[in-house]
């Protein structure tokens, strides 16, 4: 990086840091560069925007409060426009709109909309809101909830996720299979030979890169660190769940056999956000002619797996600083 003091160079660093959120301190991972002649510190505006998120999804969690795409995604369930979701949950005309946009709501409209995931819950609000909507707005809208409550449970979730819901050992993300069923069928595409090990990998980098430059992964994964680096928990149930995923044993002149990912599906990542299909992108292009050896190799340099290894907790995302082979 140039410096903008002395047109110099500039050094990438980062350190353990404290913020203060309405009234409560957080701990955070603040990166900035250094200029290496008169080491002032300076940082981007990606940076900023990355340092606050940090302490934004620690307070989330905390309270309850759910993210942007569940605000998103809830409304959508129903079919309803953000300003309708503002009439029925009883908030301000553009307020809904704002906190999609990613404004923090307060704890108390936070856990309204959490609690109307639920759609017995959700339905209590339509019903009291009955005067402030058209007997056909009514009409459809309750149809929809009916519906959301006879959705099947997806069990298959609870078996790639567990219990690791979204915090800092899943680098806060989104935990929905479909997003990481088109991750696992872009890789497939665009990498060379993706046995598992390779796979393991890639989604270990597309998840800690992101989380690096926007304080937010992608597949919603825990990871953990063995033997051959990390690797996400559950990875072997991960690769045998859909059903245009295949796994193929390839035999090795040596004797020895691995495991090759196939699919002859074409990845759909409309599902993503464009900072995300951009690290995607980068990934591929990054290890896309990589060895399972070598892409193995190069993440036993990583602190995620240096920190953790021998050690049976998560890792956490707070190593996504300083990643070295990217």
């Amino acid at each position: 990086m140039i410096s903008p003091f002395t047109g110099g160079n500039a050094t990438l660093k980062y350190e353990k840091r404290e913020m203060e959120y309405r009234k409560e301190t957080y701990s955070y991972i603040a990166q900035y560069y250094e200029d290496d002649a008169t080491h002032d510190c300076f940082t981007t505006e990606v940076m900023d925007e990355a340092n606050i998120a940090q302490v934004w999804n620690q307070y989330r969690v905390a309270h309850s409060i759910p993210f942007v795409d569940e605000i998103v995604s809830l409304r959508q369930r129903y079919g309803l426009s953000a300003s309708k979701m503002s009439v029925i949950l009883g908030f301000g005309p553009n307020q809904y709109r704002q906190y999609e946009e990613g404004y923090m709501p307060s704890e108390t409209n936070g856990k309204a909309i959490m609690v109307c995931q639920d759609p017995q819950t959700f339905e209590m609000y339509v019903r009291n809101s009955r005067l402030q909507l058209s007997e056909k707005e009514y009409a459809k809208i309750l149809a929809r909830v009916e519906a959301a409550k006879n959705e099947p449970k997806n069990i298959r979730e609870k078996l790639v996720y567990g219990e690791n819901g979204r915090g800092l050992t899943t680098g806060f993300a989104p935990q929905a299979l479909e997003r990481l069923h088109q991750m696992l069928v872009f890789f497939i595409n665009r990498c060379n030979d993706v046995f598992n090990t390779k796979m393991n990998k890639l989604l270990f980098y597309s998840d800690f890169y992101n989380y690096q430059q926007h304080a937010q992964a992608i597949s919603g994964l825990a990871y953990k660190a063995i033997q051959y680096g990390p690797v996400p928990v559950h990875w072997d149930r991960v690769y045998s769940l859909f059903d245009d995923v295949n796994q193929e044993i390839v035999a090795f002149s040596d004797g020895v056999a691995g495991t090759k990912l196939v699919t002859a599906s074409v990845a759909d990542l409309s599902a993503f956000t464009e900072r995300e299909r951009q690290t995607l992108e980068r990934i591929a292009e990054h290890f896309k002619d990589a060895s399972s050896a070598d892409i193995s190799r190069m993440s036993h340099k990583e602190d995620a797996w240096l920190l953790h290894i021998g050690k049976t907790d998560l890792i956490s995302f707070d190593s996504a600083f300083g990643l070295k082979a990217l």
